[in-house]
């Protein structure tokens, strides 16, 4: 009878993931946010939407970032460790994507200044938007983006369901900040339609 070989996961540090996500939040706030932004074609998002409408717009970008999530669960620890970064920055993409076709939505404006675009953003996560844009603004907003991504990350070690947790969770969140955008609009907590 033969024995099986036992398998081997790799050990997951606890302090080098702590290190790595403190990096990955000062990285994001310290001009990561403005660089992703950047390469954004608002234009094209004016097209979408008027192509799609915001419903149809916010579900393909909702499919988008379930796609990135789907793919990072799909092969369990392998995918994760590789496709984590790659998800987290399509997970970004798509909620600024969102966030600029639902103002465009509700303002008939497409194209918005980072600051006040990154105010919305921090209001969709219940943070603090004040007048100016600040360091710490952006740090709060990613800590909670990298909160939420982080949260089901441990269910996505399965091969195959991971893939489903990790698309159902990008899928959701998309959703969810879409929700919260517009309900900020609709209380007048944000007024998107003040913003150049």
């Amino acid at each position: 009878m033969k024995q099986m070989r036992k398998i081997r996961l790799p050990k997951l540090r606890l302090d080098k993931v702590k290190v790595d996500l403190k990096k990955g939040l000062e990285q994001l706030s310290a001009g990561g946010f403005q660089k992703i932004y950047e390469q954004i074609d608002q234009l094209n998002i004016k097209k979408g939407v008027d192509q799609l409408g915001i419903d149809r717009f916010v579900t393909q970008c909702a499919i988008l970032a379930a796609g990135s999530g789907a793919i990072t669960g799909l092969g369990g620890i392998t995918t994760l460790l590789v496709g984590v970064p790659l998800d987290i920055i399509n997970l970004i993409t798509q909620q600024f994507r969102v966030t600029l076709a639902i103002s465009y939505h509700h303002t008939g404006k497409y194209a918005l200044r980072f600051e006040d675009f990154f105010r919305i953003v921090a209001s969709s996560f219940k943070v603090d938007a004040g007048m100016a844009v600040s360091k710490n603004m952006m740090e709060q907003v990613a800590e909670k983006i990298l909160l939420s991504v982080g949260a089901k990350t441990a269910e996505r070690l399965v091969p195959v369901v991971g893939a489903v947790i990790g698309g159902t969770t990008n899928y959701l969140f998309i959703k969810r900040i879409a929700t919260n955008i517009i309900e900020k609009h609709n209380e007048n907590k944000v007024d998107i339609s003040s913003l150049n």
